[in-house]
């Protein structure tokens, strides 16, 4: 392959990588196959796309980490000690890296339709239950890999053939088209795959099946219509002032048309999958303690994230198995959980989110709730709330495995202090969503092998009501029975209106989903992304949801600080308290843990004179670019192309001759900050 096509498909092996294929992994390597000869059977075609599964995101190996639960870290959902550098003015920067402009997983595809679709015409490939499953696998890959760029850099190419190693041919479609069409083309391969899948894999729920397409189809069309609205007159829509696209390519080009096109069809493939989940949702108790000794679940809501084996969770429409025996795809995850804090934790604006159970605001006339429970700890905070925070938010003490029928472990609120800060539970308020109370796999870091679950149905319900209330600005009837759904399964009061009826939105600024474009939207929105935010907690959905709403504009004005839990005055600092955070010394002692406040130096703990809650990005000055607040530059919505593409996309080199425009706001010279938009 000559620098023409490694250049415009980096990384273009024809498959993801062989190591997840049963058989496949017995044949010769991809170059040396006779595709004439490969792609006549339905084995081989599963084989083929069975390697793509690796796309999809998996519990992670990292050591002390929370696999996905952790994805929503470096947002106001939860936060590390490392607060990323994309909130500090001109830290981030661009670079030669091409891997947001990579084709190899679409060629690939592309490869397998150039084969595929020919042998079926003319009847060398019979169509199978596994032939078709395969070739829906294929639909939805490449749908889901141009989602992937789509939401990263916007604009982007669409190439649907395998291009020959010829620099003028491989120009020609190195254009980047503009994003609603790149939007509309992947709804079009998910239909496509919709004819193809079946309702059932013969992966089970390790396959992509069609629920799972619907489920990708809503999310899609949801980000492009919200993403259009919220973004509307800047240069980060086609037609914007400052869009770097050419006028002739966005000729017709109505914006409210597409906005209106693509709520309607996230609507339309939500409830497709919502009806059929909505009385489907795993069941909650109620019990905070949802595992027995012997781990028998006792409540499946909690347990639906934390077991092994999901495939009888309805909800679950599809998840990632791990083995023991395998330990590159068994993770640490349990190790994290049982032992410490994993590194990260909510934010106080996350629980402050949280309703109390009667529906109400905590700010609120009536809620019952009172500021002085979180002088107490919290468990006490947290206390007759939404039983989404109590049950995915660990208290001051709590039981988090058993080893053989009896208690193996505890967490209490001392490894705040005494944990490292890529394991302890950085806010206080530390993740519970995944623990599994299996403590054989936390006695060694590489033996969990917790379900990852990739494809849950409740987000049909929630894609459904954010998309009816933004096309229609109300509840409609399915909005409605999906909203209460939610609610009751939270044991949350289900008349929502009572929530909107209550909310104060000046209360509601340290959520950065209450704002879109610097303003605050209206109660009725932001209570829809509320439900949210609150039950994909952890689930690694915030960050791309605060992105397509436009929330962080209002930062640039008014840099913030992230905040946990309330420490200074409170029962963790008092040694007559019986939660006073305490450790065992060298001689084995029960001692007083005080923080150390130092932040030129070793200290593990905001200073008072901030505030009285922790301060997340004011314990420590050392490599901290937002010790001052965090802000934001709306270019930073849209990542910057790798610069080396302008070169290699040009017809002689010169990167001011390159057929791919930059995204709004970024250079292309490499480390440089972008410039703010007008």
């Amino acid at each position: 392959m000559n620098k023409y096509i490694s250049t415009l498909f980096i990384g273009a092996s024809m498959v993801v990588g062989f190591s997840s294929c049963e058989d496949f992994l017995d044949r010769e390597p991809e170059a040396n196959l006779v595709p004439e000869n490969f792609f006549i059977n339905g084995e081989n075609l599963s084989a083929y796309t069975m390697n793509y599964y690796g796309l999809l995101p998996s519990h992670s190996s990292n050591a002390y980490g929370q696999g996905t639960f952790a994805n929503d870290n470096g947002t106001d959902n939860q936060v590390a000690r490392s607060i990323p550098s994309r909130f500090a003015a001109g830290e981030w920067r661009t670079s030669n890296d091409e891997s947001n402009w990579s084709f190899g997983n679409i060629r690939g595809l592309n490869f397998f339709f150039n084969y595929v679709n020919p042998n079926l015409e003319d009847g060398t490939l019979a169509q199978t239950d596994l032939v078709n499953q395969a070739i829906g696998e294929a639909y939805f890959f490449r749908a889901y890999q141009y989602f992937s760029s789509l939401s990263a850099v916007g604009d982007y190419p669409i190439i649907d053939d395998v291009l020959p190693d010829n620099k003028e041919e491989l120009l020609l479609n190195s254009p980047r088209r503009p994003r609603y069409e790149v939007a509309r083309h992947i709804l079009a391969d998910l239909d496509q795959a919709l004819n193809y899948l079946p309702e059932t894999s013969s992966r089970g729920k390790q396959g992509v099946n069609r629920n799972v397409a619907l489920l990708l189809r809503s999310r899609v069309a949801l980000f492009e219509g919200t993403w259009l609205k919220y973004h509307k007159g800047t240069a980060l829509v086609p037609g914007g002032p400052g869009w770097p696209g050419k006028a002739e390519d966005i000729a017709g080009f109505d914006i409210d048309t597409e906005i209106n096109y693509f709520l309607d069809e996230a609507m339309k493939s939500a409830k497709e999958l919502g009806d059929k989940m909505v009385g489907k949702l795993a069941q909650n108790t109620g019990t905070e303690q949802p595992f027995s000794s012997t781990l028998a679940p006792l409540n499946p809501y909690y347990c639906m994230f934390g077991e092994q084996d999901l495939s009888s969770y309805e909800e679950v429409l599809m998840y990632r198995a791990y083995q023991l025996e395998s330990p590159s795809v068994s993770t640490q995850i349990q190790h994290a959980f049982m032992t410490h804090g994993g590194g990260l934790g909510y934010t106080r604006g996350m629980i402050r989110s949280f309703l109390m159970q009667n529906g109400l605001p905590i700010y609120a006339a009536g809620s019952g709730y009172n500021s002085a429970w979180e002088n107490d700890g919290v468990s006490a905070t947290l206390q007759d709330r939404d039983s989404r925070a109590q049950l995915f938010v660990r208290g001051d003490t709590c039981l988090m495995s058993y080893l053989n029928g009896e208690e193996a472990s505890t967490f209490n609120m001392s490894t705040l202090l005494t944990e490292p800060g890529n394991q302890n539970p950085i806010t206080g308020y530390a993740n519970k969503k995944g623990c599994s109370f299996d403590y054989e796999m936390a006695e060694g870091n590489l033996r969990a092998t917790t379900g990852s679950i990739t494809f849950r149905g409740v987000e049909a319900l929630l894609n459904y009501m954010e998309a009816c209330v933004e096309k229609t600005g109300a509840v409609d009837a399915t909005a409605d029975s999906y909203w209460k759904a939610i609610r009751t399964r939270a044991k949350v009061d289900a008349d929502y209106n009572k929530t909107i009826a209550a909310t104060v939105m000046a209360n509601e600024a340290e959520d950065w989903g209450s704002f879109s474009r610097g303003s605050q939207v209206s109660p009725l929105i932001y209570n829809v992304r509320r439900e949210r935010r609150n039950e994909l907690m952890a689930e690694g959905f915030r960050w791309n949801d605060l992105r397509r709403w436009a929330a962080m504009d209002q930062l640039a004005a008014n840099p913030v600080n992230i905040y946990g839990m309330k420490y200074w005055g409170t029962v963790y600092c008092d040694p007559t308290s019986p939660l006073a955070i305490k450790s065992l010394d060298d001689d084995g002692n029960l001692v007083f843990l005080a923080a150390r406040v130092n932040p030129d130096g070793d200290g593990n703990m905001s200073a008072q004179s901030e505030s009285d809650y922790i301060v997340i990005n004011r314990v420590t000055k050392n490599d901290n670019y937002v010790w001052n607040g965090l802000t934001w530059t709306r270019a930073q919505y849209l990542s910057p192309l790798g610069c080396q593409v302008f070169t290699t996309s040009s017809p002689d080199g010169d990167r001011a001759n390159s057929v791919v425009y930059q995204n709004p706001g970024w250079p292309t010279l490499p480390n440089q900050p972008c410039t703010d938009l007008d």
